[in-house]
């Protein structure tokens, strides 16, 4: 089975959420009927992670469409995930710790876990409304990757 990889990135708050919550629940639903299986990437830093989450859930859901995963990638061990678990997975397929961060200083360690998933990824679907802070950063990494990318503040 051939998986297509999507990874998430956005700013811990955004300008436009519901602009943004539309042109991204366009975008999952056109990458789940063009591809096989799909696996999403996300992290759970701020409110485009979580909008993100909500809007691929609903809809797999809402299609039917149950070809894919939404994965959420972790820096590192976080006690409150471990605690909770049984609640991330009502949201979440799948936890993973991004090793290559998980040693990692703690400031250093989400955007090696970002740097990983664009290496990972297929495609990246972001939300950047401004050129500053660790989403930009990633996105400027994704960039000199030559990774395809679609930026949700610009639809």
């Amino acid at each position: 089975m051939n998986i297509y990889t999507v990874s998430l990135f956005g700013h811990r708050s955004l300008l436009n959420p519901l602009s943004a919550e539309s042109n991204l629940e366009h975008e999952v639903y056109q990458i789940l009927k063009n591809h096989g299986y799909v696996n999403f990437l996300i992290g759970r830093t701020g409110e485009f992670d979580l909008m993100a989450a909500l809007t691929i859930r609903r809809v797999m859901k809402t299609y039917s469409r149950i070809n894919g995963t939404l994965t959420l990638v972790l820096p590192y061990q976080n006690s409150n995930v471990e605690n909770h678990k049984d609640s991330f997975l009502n949201l979440y397929d799948e936890i993973e710790i991004c090793r290559c961060s998980s040693d990692a200083y703690y400031k250093s360690a989400f955007q090696a876990r970002n740097q990983n998933m664009i290496d990972l990824s297929n495609l990246v679907l972001c939300c950047i409304e401004h050129q500053s802070g660790g989403a930009y950063q990633t996105i400027q990494y994704a960039q000199k990757q030559k990774c395809q990318i679609i930026n949700l503040a610009q639809r």
